[in-house]
């Protein structure tokens, strides 16, 4: 069975804002089993929505529209499915009903404006699909074929809910095949490429299931989906190959289950009941971002230094003005002492520091933009690591706090 999304809106086109409903969609139907082959994204545009809805329903059995279904003059998606279709548009008494109790609800005895009427308006024999979160309802058109439009309203906060209510059954009812399941193994402190090198062997072999790398800031994830008649068959065949990968990737490999590094360090600490303190320079409070977006955080994080100028880093951490003035802000022997001077006034297990140069200026031939320090200090022993960034401030800042993060896992391992 194949599906396909037909998202409407010209603020998609001009990147006025993020396609999250499609991401949203897609994932949706994987979980059902359904295949999506084909993405289209048109403006507020008759002709051009017509070909687009046209075009989708000759080549997949479902199609799904996001957006277009207001009650002013640009939102054409209504009219434009019942083209598609040859059905007229008709009042649907139940869809005015529950606009005009919306209006009630939200603005008690102030009249509705006329043009929401226009909402409830849908092709003929069309299922409404009811819209407590908003005034656009949607609909299911069913189509010879069998085929079916499902269209729902372009705003996140009622499409999702809209389809997890009515859309998922009717198409777990109607178009359900085998289901997907999906599994995604993070790693750290490697690159796509040399991963790929590990396990490319198994990627060049794969059928059922699929094994493909994708890579973002700093972590590289290895996405694992088998389809199978269950999902307890599907999870059988993913984790055959999740173990072979694991077996060849463990120095990288932090998850399995799709959490974030630094969960997983959260984790081990408070399992071994450690406490860690943090010292930044260049990433001027990332890491601490990091580590506190993450609940019950106060268990093992006590305490964190911004400490930019050489003055913060002295009167804060304890670092020697002679270390400064001998080999710089940005240098080995800073970290050190930044590393241990938190971790002693802070009384933790580990103090981790970050000292650099994020650019685009300061830079010198001896130590350009990207240099970057990072110590971990714990009992009887501080390891510091040399690092060269490339990239704008901003990426240097976060490759920075993932290179810093990644070292708090590996010793904590």
């Amino acid at each position: 069975m194949q599906a396909e999304l037909v998202m409407i809106g010209t603020e998609l086109l001009l990147g006025e804002i993020v396609d999250t409903n499609a991401q949203y969609l897609a994932r949706s139907l994987a979980d059902c089993g359904i295949n999506l082959y084909y993405k289209s994204t048109v403006g507020d545009n008759w002709v051009r929505i017509v070909e687009a809805v046209s075009r989708a329903l000759a080549r997949s059995d479902l199609v799904i529209i996001s957006g277009g279904l207001g009650p002013t003059e640009d939102d054409l998606t209504r009219a434009a499915v019942a083209a598609v279709a040859n059905r007229p548009l008709e009042l649907n008494q139940e869809a005015l009903a529950a606009i005009e109790s919306y209006f009630q609800r939200r603005y008690g005895d102030a009249p509705m404006p006329a043009n929401n009427r226009k909402q409830a308006y849908l092709p003929q024999g069309a299922i409404m699909v009811p819209n407590h979160w908003g005034t656009a309802p949607g609909f299911i058109l069913e189509l010879p074929g069998p085929k079916a439009i499902a269209a729902l309203p372009g705003v996140p906060a009622e499409l999702e809910p809209m389809f997890e209510q009515t859309v998922l059954p009717y198409c777990r009812l109607k178009f359900r095949g085998e289901v997907l399941v999906t599994k995604n193994l993070s790693f750290t402190g490697i690159g796509e490429a040399a991963l790929e090198e590990l396990v490319k062997d198994i990627i060049l072999s794969q059928a059922n299931p699929t094994v493909a790398p994708y890579a973002s800031q700093g972590m590289v994830r290895i996405r694992i989906t088998a389809r199978a008649a269950s999902e307890e068959e599907g999870l059988a065949l993913v984790e055959a190959v999740v173990n072979q990968i694991a077996a060849r990737t463990q120095p990288y490999l932090y998850s399995t289950s799709g959490q974030a590094l630094e969960e997983v360090i959260g984790e081990q600490l408070t399992a071994r009941g450690l406490t860690l303190a943090l010292a930044e320079s260049c990433t001027g409070g990332l890491v601490g971002n990091r580590i506190t977006n993450v609940p019950g955080s106060s268990r093992y994080f006590l305490r964190g230094y911004v400490v930019y100028s050489n003055a913060a880093k002295v009167s804060d951490l304890g670092v020697k003005e002679e270390t400064l003035s001998q080999h710089g802000a940005v240098s080995a022997e800073t970290a050190r002492e930044m590393a241990e001077g938190v971790r002693r006034k802070a009384g933790t297990d580990f103090g981790l520091a970050i000292t650099g140069i994020a650019g685009p200026d300061g830079g010198t031939p001896e130590k350009p933009v990207g240099l970057v320090y990072i110590a971990l200090a714990h009992q009887g022993d501080t390891i510091v690591e040399r690092h060269q960034f490339s990239g704008a401030r901003r990426q240097i800042k976060e490759r920075s706090a993932q290179a810093a993060l990644t070292m708090l896992w590996r010793q904590l391992r």
